[in-house]
């Protein structure tokens, strides 16, 4: 790891402050994949003891291999990125030899020439020889200056070396980044293949158990179901009552939610998603429809704090079968909902402000998950596009 540091520092020396600017993007990048990699690890060694826990690994398998995919892409650009630079260098290296060949050719006449007439004795009968004063000064000022250019050229001549020296190190640098690059590549490939090999695995244990999944699968329905007619009750209720008492809706911060779309923090430090929003199939039996999944699921660290994700008012606190507590914040005409915490921070009525603690999430074997909703008044919102990236 230290000579790769290494190398990456010499090159971004030699490749200019652009250059550097790119590495240090592509290696932060690397860092950040890295760190959700060996997250996904822990949580598949958390759920590793979790009963009916097969879904959530395959889910999370799955995601840790679309990481690993992201990485060897990011190489791929990377390694051409290298060639078309080792390329560009070659070109140079080409031009400042034939300069340095064409330069060579003119100082090998100089020294013929030079030697040619290095008897003084030449030098007056060529002056004298000339036909006329204006030639014999030429011939003069030609003599006098020869010796003169010798060293120029010379000079020269070291300069283009040097410099052809320069690029040939600099290729020779950039030879060794591809090598790295590469070898980078056909590691993370080798983990991609075993853990594609695990999700295959994991598929083919799944699938011989699918009566009683479907049995499980139903139970499920019916919580969200009841989750979902929940929520809805709660929505139309605090809309109803607002309406009745005449509140106004804080337009301002209906406004503030809606612009910070795509930029909203996660309701936990770390965490992986693992079950989406929407209607999706289930990963391994094809024709069968999982719930419809009005939020987000994340895996995250046991005991894990839940953060409110934006400026707002605690609306409601509820328990639910199969979510434990759930946390509703009103942010003006919008709502977050936070599920499966089992000690709650606040009370209904309490503001809250971007960050501030709700609670803190039950511990399922090893693990932890939270069950996240957003919704505009009473129509649901994929979570996904809210949240930062």
């Amino acid at each position: 790891m230290m000579k790769r540091l290494l190398l990456l520092s010499l090159l971004m020396l030699l490749c200019g402050p652009l250059y550097g600017q790119d590495v240090s993007k592509q290696t932060e990048r690397k860092r950040q994949i890295e760190e959700e990699i060996s997250f996904i690890d822990n949580q598949l060694k958390s759920i590793a003891g979790k009963q009916k826990a097969t879904t959530e690994q395959l889910a999370l398998i799955r995601r840790k291999a679309t990481s690993r995919q992201t990485l060897i892409n990011d190489l791929d650009k990377r390694i051409a990125a290298v060639n078309d630079q080792m390329t560009a260098k070659q070109r140079e290296i080409n031009r400042l030899q034939k300069e340095l060949d064409t330069l060579q050719t003119y100082y090998e006449k100089l020294i013929y020439n030079t030697y040619k007439n290095r008897d003084t004795r030449v030098w007056f009968l060529y002056i004298l020889s000339s036909q006329d004063i204006g030639q014999g000064y030429r011939r003069f000022s030609f003599l006098k200056n020869l010796a003169g250019e010798v060293d120029v050229q010379a000079g020269k001549m070291r300069e283009k070396q040097a410099e052809l020296n320069e690029e040939r190190e600099k290729l020779a640098m950039i030879k060794a980044e591809a090598q790295v690059a590469k070898a980078e590549r056909e590691e993370e490939y080798r983990k991609l293949k075993v853990e594609e090999q695990q999700s295959s695995e994991d598929m083919k244990r799944l699938a011989k158990s699918e009566r009683q999944y479907r049995n499980e699968l139903a139970a499920k329905k019916k919580e969200v179901e009841r989750l979902n007619s929940e929520i809805q009750k709660m929505l139309r209720s605090t809309v109803t009552e607002q309406k009745k008492d005449k509140t106004k809706v804080d337009t301002n911060l209906s406004g503030q939610f809606a612009q910070n779309r795509g930029k909203l923090p996660w309701p936990v430090k770390r965490g992986v998603i693992t079950e989406r929003f929407g209607v999706h199939n289930h990963p391994v039996y094809k024709n069968l429809k999982l719930p419809d999944n009005p939020g987000i699921t994340f895996s995250t660290n046991a005991g894990a704090d839940v953060f409110c994700v934006f400026d707002g008012e605690v609306r409601k606190i509820i328990v639910m079968p199969g979510y434990n507590q759930c946390v509703l914040v009103q942010h003006g005409e919008y709502f977050t909902l936070y599920c499966k915490l089992s000690d709650v921070s606040v009370k209904s009525g309490q503001k809250v402000k971007t960050g501030d603690k709700l609670g803190k999430l039950e511990v399922e074997g090893k693990a932890s998950s939270l069950h996240f909703q957003i919704w505009k008044g009473t129509a649901k919102q994929d979570p996904e596009k809210w949240l930062r990236k």
